[in-house]
């Protein structure tokens, strides 16, 4: 006995259904399955634009290939100047500090954005000894993740950073460089 004549009370739409002999509802479970795949494969999808170092990453590269051609509007876009410029200020006051001399107020914003160069940029970046024009996947290796926001260029040889970025404005921008490879002109 099948089951909508079993239970014909709980089963009525089915057994009504099933009485029409009818195609007509395959091609909506069809479309109904179709939708769920789809939504399915969308979320694995999207799960890839949830890795903060591979959107990092992703950033990383866009930066160093717009230095590495010159671009100034680019590379302009991709600095947080004003927290590289505080960066860059700490610094020069520590080694002050370390060699016994009194900095007082620190270098000028205008001396400090003069350090800030692509020249600067590039002998930073030469430390992590990537080729001339890297990849996502010779890059990725060397992004370190502090946080969700905050990634870092590693040196090669020293494991320390040499560049790093803040996601900020829903970019990567460099907020942090060695002020030893600014130059002061």
């Amino acid at each position: 006995m099948e089951y909508s004549h079993r239970w014909p009370r709980r089963n009525r739409r089915g057994a009504a259904l099933a009485a029409t002999r009818s195609c007509r509802h395959g091609p909506v479970m069809l479309r109904k399955g179709s939708l769920g795949a789809f939504s399915a494969l969308s979320l694995l999808v999207s799960g890839c634009g949830l890795n903060p170092s591979g959107d990092a990453t992703q950033g990383i590269v866009k930066f160093l290939g717009a230095v590495r051609r010159g671009d100034s509007v680019a590379i302009e876009a991709g600095l947080d100047r004003p927290a590289l410029r505080n960066n860059l200020h700490d610094q020069l006051a520590e080694f002050g500090r370390a060699s016994s001399l009194d900095v007082g107020g620190g270098p000028s914003e205008f001396a400090l954005d003069r350090m800030i160069t692509t020249q600067s940029i590039r002998r930073a970046e030469a430390h992590s000894r990537l080729p001339a024009a890297p990849t996502l996947a010779e890059v990725g290796p060397l992004v370190r993740m502090a946080d969700k926001t905050h990634a870092c260029l590693q040196d090669a040889a020293r494991k320390s950073c040499s560049l790093s970025f803040a996601k900020r404005g829903g970019r990567w921008r460099l907020v942090a460089m060695p002020a030893t490879e600014a130059e002061a002109l």
